[in-house]
């Protein structure tokens, strides 16, 4: 049975949490994306938590910003060393080391800079459709496909996009579930109750989902922003030496298959899963596929 609770960090942030097994166990945490909420996981935390599957300590903390957890108004409490450190405060809540860490989109950017930089932390880090710092430079920097596929990024920095994705419905949010896969048309898995879920995260409100984006300088070139074309990273910073698995949707529109090229060189422990068929809300259309391929990482 999943429940719900808050959890208060020492920095004074807190985070709004979805749990399943016994405290105790062998902790696996779960980190969500945009415009998602951690609800997406509850399949996998009901599964892994029953005693046949692990019997493991199942936690899924919206992340600050998204459903009830604190969402600071400030852009800049947004920044990748503030959501790393709500995640690392939260492991150490939770008996202070993970068997694994689980990550989908910006939840993924979380726990690269996570695995990277305090993998003390953790056993195992698996990554779903969820683009590593350096190849994502990478193509920013070099790739003009990227750049257009990443376009969307600089709209959801706009000082108003909050406000323009909450009209009609939120309509602009369901064209981004179809619009970041290769599927047309309804996805099979956005059912009545699904929209629901997400409308009832959506309307406490998108400041803080949006101010991911605005925070990051990982988004395309304007010639009013340098953004990605004015950085770089050094090799060892995002080297991760973690068993690490990447699930990887290779129909993803706005991830596509190029930024998994070389990933290996950053990952040298690195298992990857191409799922053909499969865009980047892979959680939501195959949790049978992504909780095997997790189940066979684990063991």
């Amino acid at each position: 049975m999943i429940k719900t609770h808050l959890q208060d960090l020492p920095h004074g942030i807190t985070l709004s949490c979805r749990t399943a097994g016994e405290k105790g166990r062998p902790v696996l945490m779960f980190l969500h994306g945009f415009p998602e909420a951690a609800f997406v996981w509850d399949e996998l935390l009901t599964y892994f938590a029953h005693p046949d599957n692990g019997g493991y300590r199942c936690i899924a903390p919206n992340l600050r910003g998204f459903e009830r957890s604190s969402a600071p108004t400030d852009v800049s409490a947004y920044r990748a060393k503030f959501l790393v450190q709500d995640i690392a405060a939260l492991i150490a809540l939770e008996g202070g080391h993970l068997a694994c860490l689980v990550a989908h989109d910006w939840g993924g950017a979380v726990a690269w800079n996570l695995a990277a930089s305090q993998s003390a932390l953790m056993d195992r880090l698996v990554i779903i459709n969820s683009p590593h710092p350096s190849t994502f430079l990478r193509e920013l920097q070099h790739s003009p496909a990227q750049q257009a596929a990443s376009a969307y990024m600089n709209f959801l920095c706009r000082p108003d996009a909050d406000q323009l994705l909450a009209e009609d419905d939120f309509r602009r949010l369901w064209e981004f579930f179809a619009n970041m896969g290769a599927i047309t048309g309804p996805h099979a898995w956005l059912t009545e109750s699904v929209r629901q879920q997400y409308r009832d995260v959506w309307s406490r409100g998108l400041q803080g989902g949006c101010n991911y984006y605005r925070a990051s300088p990982l988004r395309p070139a304007t010639p009013q922003d340098p953004a990605a074309s004015a950085i770089s990273f050094p090799k060892e910073m995002f080297t991760v030496k973690l068993p690490t698995l990447v699930i990887w949707g290779m129909g993803d529109i706005a991830l596509p298959p190029a930024l998994i090229d070389g990933l290996g060189e950053f990952v040298p422990q690195m298992q990857l899963e191409k799922v053909e068929g499969a865009t980047h809300w892979i959680v939501h259309e195959q949790p049978t596929l992504v909780i095997e391929h997790i189940r066979k990482f684990l063991r």
